[in-house]
């Protein structure tokens, strides 16, 4: 006689087969799933990283690294530009008037400045010498020749001013001769030699139609306030630019060519 199934026995393999997961061909749990090497290599998986190389720090360093020719010579005028802004900014701060330096368009201070030197120009209330008009700042021809005070080789300051105070006029560098009040005949104060007049009543601009500098360039005959040149008013304090300091020959040319005035 066969013995007797046990069936008990087989429900509970049965159960208990069902009760255990079977496990996945990696060896683990099929609830867990796999590392996968993907997200930890993939340089976008945080949804903002950048790829190497193209970020604005490494194109900067590209920039600065590169031999490229066509770079090469964007990077030097950029240079170029940094060093002339900053000469310029430092110059400004030690001049106090922009801009600190202007290019002599004509032979009318010859032989003291020539046409295409650059002038380095300064507030001419700053460093303001005993022999100075007034509050003005500036020191004339006459004054200068009575204190010593000599500028380019001539007593008194070379002056940049606008003609009639007109800042769309052309600015002239000229040398400050004497001074006048409004309404003085000061003929008699001029030399004559750089007159073309008998007498004040001769010259359209005596009496003096306002308190001002006479001007003259030194390589001119007559000054700027005579009939002959017709130049200006008196210059009144208000108009000048500043005091002529330091001539570079040579260098202002740059600047005549670029304006249309070489």
């Amino acid at each position: 006689m066969s013995a007797p199934r046990d069936e008990t026995s087989s429900d509970d393999a049965d159960s208990d087969a069902e009760r255990e997961p079977p496990a996945d061909s990696a060896g683990g749990s099929r609830d867990e799933p796999a590392d996968t090497p993907q997200a930890a290599s993939d340089p976008r998986s945080d949804g903002g990283g950048r790829e190497p190389g193209t970020g604005p720090v490494a194109l900067i360093r590209r920039f600065r690294r590169s031999d490229h020719e066509a770079v090469v010579f964007v990077r030097e005028m950029l240079s170029s530009a940094a060093i002339v802004l900053a000469i310029g900014l430092l110059l400004f701060a030690i001049s106090g008037v922009w801009p600190p330096m202007v290019a002599i368009e004509s032979g009318s201070m010859e032989p003291q400045m020539y046409k295409g030197d650059l002038v380095f120009v300064m507030d001419e209330n700053r460093l303001v010498p005993d022999a100075a008009q007034g509050d003005t700042g500036i020191v004339t021809h006459t004054a200068g020749a009575s204190a010593g005070y000599s500028k380019f080789n001539n007593p008194g300051d070379v002056i940049i001013y606008e003609p009639y105070g007109d800042d769309r006029r052309v600015p002239i560098i000229h040398r400050a001769m004497f001074w006048v009040e409004e309404g003085e005949n000061w003929y008699d104060e001029a030399d004559q030699d750089h007159l073309r007049a008998d007498n004040c009543s001769e010259l359209s601009k005596c009496p003096a139609p306002n308190s001002g500098f006479i001007t003259k360039g030194d390589n001119n005959q007559y000054y700027d306030q005579s009939d002959r040149m017709g130049i200006s008013d008196p210059v009144r304090p208000e108009w000048v630019r500043g005091t002529a300091e330091i001539r570079v020959p040579w260098l202002g040319w740059v600047r005549l060519y670029f304006s249309g005035a070489a």
